[in-house]
């Protein structure tokens, strides 16, 4: 899996909103404290608002702040507001299949991959719900203790079968 800037800096400018509690931070405020850009932070926050993340004032006092507490923010559902899944099930044949002379995919029936893609894309979703933005905002020593814990007692939904490793070489 490979963590986007847009993923990264997003997470980075909600974890600034969520220190600042009740206090709303202006668009210069957070490019400051971030080393970004005005109109990178503000694409960044029309995203986060779009999602319901965050809410914005106009104004002299204006500004963004969490609409939602910390400890309500799970980062799988975060991180997929600000980037891609890591498998997509609506276009996955047409991009990674091989076409056979018929128009059909020539792993139709036999498709492991599909099931293996799908099944950790859930189950990392879950796992990273598991972690919230209050999470992060501790100690980095109590934080790390905190999501080993966390992810320690991860598991899987049974609404997705494991498939067998054996069965991938078949």
């Amino acid at each position: 899996m490979k963590i986007s800037a847009q993923e990264e800096y997003g997470l980075r400018c909600l974890l600034k909103l969520a220190q600042a509690e009740n206090h709303a931070l202006t668009l210069p405020e957070i490019a400051a404290a971030e080393g970004l850009s005005v109109p990178y932070v503000a694409k960044l926050m029309a995203v986060l608002r779009d999602a319901g993340l965050i809410d914005s004032s106009r104004g002299r006092t204006g500004g963004y702040r969490l609409a939602k507490s910390p400890e309500e923010i799970g980062l799988g559902s975060l991180l997929l507001v600000l980037g891609d899944p890591l498998y997509d099930e609506g276009g996955y044949c047409q991009r990674h299949s091989g076409i056979a002379a018929d128009g059909i995919c020539v792993h139709q029936n036999a498709c492991s991959l599909k099931t293996l893609w799908s099944t950790l894309e859930q189950w990392m979703r879950g796992t990273l719900n598991q972690i919230t933005l209050a999470d992060l905002m501790e100690h980095e020593g109590r934080a790390t203790e905190l999501l080993r814990a966390r992810l320690a007692t991860t598991v899987f939904d049974d609404a997705q079968p494991l498939i067998p490793l054996g069965k991938l070489n078949q």
